[in-house]
């Protein structure tokens, strides 16, 4: 067998091997598995374990933060008062800094929405998300299968989010 129709084939095998191991639920129902980033899980506050998967089924709008970003902390009144809005969305605030500091920043700044605390690891899953650069403060807006819909590096606009969820109501 030549070099590259064993290279074919094997390709082949390994994609229809990859399609038989998908999770039953999303073959049946064609759609694609979550974004991998689902798998991750991160305490909250008070140091409870929360599961990313408790999200899917809603559209999820995923903000990356730290206390010591200045554009970060400017937007989340924008971010507190689209979360009132929209209720048939998740939101969550995912520190890039340490729990005492988020402790802290809460007591000056609350949102209405969860924040977690992934610490300074989650450059590494910024980057998996898009986030080439790892620049703050880096928001991902999934949809309720968990799959990426939009990328906001920076400061969100508001406006641009909220048609954006409006869109996927």
């Amino acid at each position: 067998m030549k070099r590259r129709d064993f290279l074919r084939q094997a390709a082949l095998a390994g994609g229809a091997a990859a399609c038989a191991l998908l999770p039953l639920r999303w073959a049946q129902a064609g759609a694609l598995p979550p974004d991998p980033f689902y798998a991750n899980g991160f305490p909250d506050i008070d140091g409870r374990e929360v599961e990313l998967t408790r999200y899917l089924g809603k559209p999820l709008v995923l903000n990356f933060w730290a206390t010591w970003c200045a554009p970060c902390v400017k937007e989340m009144p924008d971010l507190d008062m689209l979360h009132k809005k929209h209720g048939g969305v998740n939101f969550v605030g995912l520190a890039v800094d340490t729990l005492v500091n988020v402790e802290k920043f809460g007591k000056k700044v609350q949102v209405s929405y969860p924040l977690l605390i992934a610490g300074h690891g989650a450059i590494q899953s910024m980057r998996a998300l898009g986030n080439k650069q790892g620049g703050l403060p880096f928001t991902v807006v999934f949809d309720g299968q968990g799959q990426v819909a939009s990328r906001i590096l920076g400061q969100v606009k508001p406006d641009e989010l909220d048609a954006l969820l409006n869109g996927m109501a």
